[in-house]
């Protein structure tokens, strides 16, 4: 079974999204530590990571590649509202699948949902389409 890894060093966000994904039927686990993710990825028990804009101390930035050395296959989300403009294309050149801004609403909970979706189907070699809805008007991505 495919698993999904939540690392977030805020426990907040980590109950709300664990709670999301497993009430959805994905296999969660979720840690705030960086040796327990490195762990989970080596032991690959998650193919699609949710990683906070800063983990354990560590800058999202410099953790991707971390995690792109333990799997380079491995799926990133990266969750994060405040970064600059440097940081989002370093994470970006690191290979991350996408990056969502922190959800303040339902519309952005739904967006990170989606994108979870998405990536465990890319994996599969699934089409997807990411609807993100911005002032009355409503995107579609594909990946």
């Amino acid at each position: 079974m495919l698993g999904l890894l939540i690392a977030d060093g805020n426990p907040e966000s980590r109950l709300k999204f664990s709670q999301m994904f497993i009430d959805a039927g994905y296999n969660v686990t979720v840690t705030q530590s960086a040796a327990d993710a490195l762990y989970g990825i080596l032991k690959n028990t998650a193919q699609v990571v949710l990683l906070s804009k800063e983990f354990d101390e560590l800058p999202a930035a410099e953790f991707i590649p971390l995690l792109k050395q333990c799997n380079r296959d491995l799926t990133i989300i990266l969750v994060a509202d405040e970064m600059s403009l440097p940081l989002t294309r370093k994470a970006r050149r690191e290979g991350i699948f996408y990056h969502a801004l922190k959800p303040c609403d339902a519309q952005d909970v739904d967006e990170i949902r989606q994108v979870v979706q998405c990536a465990f189907n890319s994996l599969q070699s699934k089409p997807c389409l990411i609807k993100v809805s911005q002032d009355d008007t409503t995107q579609t991505k594909s990946h």
